[in-house]
């Protein structure tokens, strides 16, 4: 792969410490759930990964609508990260639902848009057989 853009971010003590990007935009201290026993109040990687993919997943979403000329506006991608244990063995695994509202399309037409956006989505293809995804699509157009 060619690499169009690399992005660089450091964390120091896991889940309970602080996260920050090599420019600086990106910095933020990060807490343990309290359902995973911690106290909360706090952003946690699941929830960063949930905005990272429903932020990619609705930007390839206009990519493709837009070679199609499609209307997607008003359109929205919400991004749902759960954390597990890990039945085939120690550890533990995500799964993503990713709900995804195109209100301008019928809701064929927006199963068959999320459909080749998951196709095209880079954070689609890394997690493709590694992890379980879920769309949730929503027309609003007759």
């Amino acid at each position: 792969m060619k690499a169009i853009y690399t992005a660089h971010a450091t964390a120091t003590m896991g889940r309970a410490g602080h996260v920050e990007s090599d420019d600086g935009t990106l910095s933020l201290d990060l807490a343990m759930p309290r359902e995973m026993g911690g106290n909360g109040g706090g952003t946690n990687p699941e929830q960063l990964f949930a905005a990272g993919y429903a932020a990619c997943f609705h930007s390839a979403l206009q990519f493709v609508a837009g070679h199609d000329k499609t209307d997607v506006s008003g359109s929205k991608v919400t991004g749902h990260v759960s954390i597990g244990e890990n039945d085939a063995g120690p550890g533990f695994k995500l799964a993503v639902v990713l709900d995804v509202d195109v209100p301008s399309l019928s809701q064929d037409k927006a199963e068959k848009l999320a459909e080749q956006t998951h196709q095209v989505c880079p954070y689609s293809n890394a997690t493709r057989g590694n992890i379980d995804v879920e769309l949730n699509v929503k027309g609003g157009a007759a």
